[in-house]
C-alpha cells in the first residue's frame, strides 16, 4: 500500500510525542517539509497525497533521528539567528535566540559612531553574533577565533553563504592568543554552564552538542578567568567589549573582569528578565611582557 503524507505525519507526531518531545507537530512540519521538498503549508494541506517510497524513507529516517533527540538544528543543518540563516555542524554550538540580546547590546553602543569598527569575536562557532553584527556594519571588517577547527569551517562557510566572506577572517586559536592588533569591539558567548550540571540538561544539548562550547569548568567562570586579561590588552580604548553569561553570573563575571580593568559599563537582560549580557570597557591596562600568552601566533584553518 502507498504511504499516505497525513498518516505518515500522525504517525510521525505520535513517534516524537512518545519519545518526551515538546512541540512534535511543528517539528514533523518541518522534517516533512525537509523529506518532501513541502512548504509548511503544504505539509499540512496535502494529507491525501500519495508519497514516494523513496522520500518516504528519508522522512522515516529523519523522524528517527528526532526520537533520539537529535536537535532539529542538526537534522536540518541550519538554524535562524538575527533573521540570517546559519550553517550548524556537531562541531557548532547551536545559534540560541538569547544571544541575539548581546548582539543588540553592541549595536546600541554602536549607534552615532562613525567609521569602519574592526571586531572580534572569540569561541565563534557558527560566526552567527559577529557576522550578524557586520550584516548591521557594511563598513566593519571582523575576526572569529575557535578552539575547534571544524567550528573555524562552518563560520567561513557561512560568511561566504552571507557575502562577508571578503570582510571575515576565521582562525583556529585558543581564545585570543596571539592576536595583538586592537579592536573597536569584542563579543564573546563562552562557555558557562557548570560542568556538574552538564548531564541534566535536555539530551539534545547533553548528548549532540560539543561538550567545550557548554562546560565552564566547576564553578562555570572558567572561561571568563582566561578572556578577562586578553580582552584587556586587545580592547580599544574607546571600545567595548559584549559577553553572554548565565544565570546568576553578573557578580562573580564582573568581578573577574574588574580585576583585569575592564569595567562593566551596562547589563542588558534577555526576554526571559535574565541578566544575558554585560558590556565591558577599559580601565587601566595591565603592560604586556615579552612572556605574555597573547604572543604565541594563532594557526589559520584552511
Amino acid at each position: 500500500m502507498s504511504p499516505i503524507l497525513g498518516e505518515l505525519f500522525d504517525d510521525a507526531v505520535r513517534a516524537l510525542s512518545a519519545a518526551g518531545i515538546d512541540g512534535a507537530r511543528l517539528d514533523v512540519r518541518l522534517l516533512a517539509g525537509a523529506a518532501f521538498d513541502l512548504t509548511a503549508a503544504q505539509a499540512l494541506s496535502r494529507r491525501d497525497s500519495v508519497m514516494d517510497g523513496e522520500k518516504t524513507q528519508h522522512f522515516l529516517q529523519l523522524v528517527a533521528r528526532r526520537a533520539a533527540r537529535e536537535p532539529m538544528a542538526h537534522i536540518l543543518g541550519s538554524r535562524e539567528f538575527w533573521s540570517l540563516p546559519f550553517d550548524v555542524s556537531a562541531d557548532t554550538l547551536i545559534p540560541r535566540p538569547d544571544t541575539e540580546t548581546l548582539v543588540q547590546a553592541a549595536l546600541d553602543w554602536a549607534k552615532g559612531r562613525e567609521g569602519a569598527l574592526r571586531v572580534l569575536d572569540l569561541g565563534t562557532g557558527t560566526g552567527c553574533i559577529l557576522l550578524s553584527l557586520l550584516s548591521e556594519w557594511p563598513n566593519a571588517r571582523g575576526v572569529g577565533v575557535d578552539i575547534n577547527p571544524g567550528a573555524v569551517d562552518v563560520a567561513r562557510a557561512n560568511a561566504q553563504t552571507l557575502g562577508m566572506g571578503d570582510r571575515t577572517e576565521f582562525m583556529e586559536g585558543n581564545w585570543a592568543a596571539g592576536l595583538e592588533q586592537p579592536f573597536d569591539v569584542i563579543v564573546a558567548n563562552p562557555p558557562y554552564i557548570p560542568a556538574s550540571d552538564l548531564a541534566g540538561l535536555e539530551p539534545e544539548v547533553s548528548q549532540f552538542e560539543p561538550k567545550a562550547a557548554l562546560s565552564g569548568g566547576p564553578d562555570g567562570l572558567g572561561a571568563y578567568r582566561a578572556l578577562a586579561p586578553q580582552m584587556a590588552l586587545l580592547l580599544d580604548a574607546g571600545g567595548a567589549a559584549f559577553v553572554e553569561i548565565g544565570f546568576g553570573q553578573s557578580d562573580s563575571v564582573s568581578e573577574i573582569f574588574a580585576s583585569a580593568s575592564l569595567e562593566v559599563a551596562q547589563t542588558h537582560r534577555d526576554l526571559g528578565n535574565i541578566v544575558r549580557c554585560l558590556t565591558l570597557k577599559r580601565g587601566i591596562i595591565p603592560s604586556c611582557t615579552k612572556n605574555d600568552p597573547l604572543r604565541s601566533s594563532p594557526r589559520p584553518v584552511g
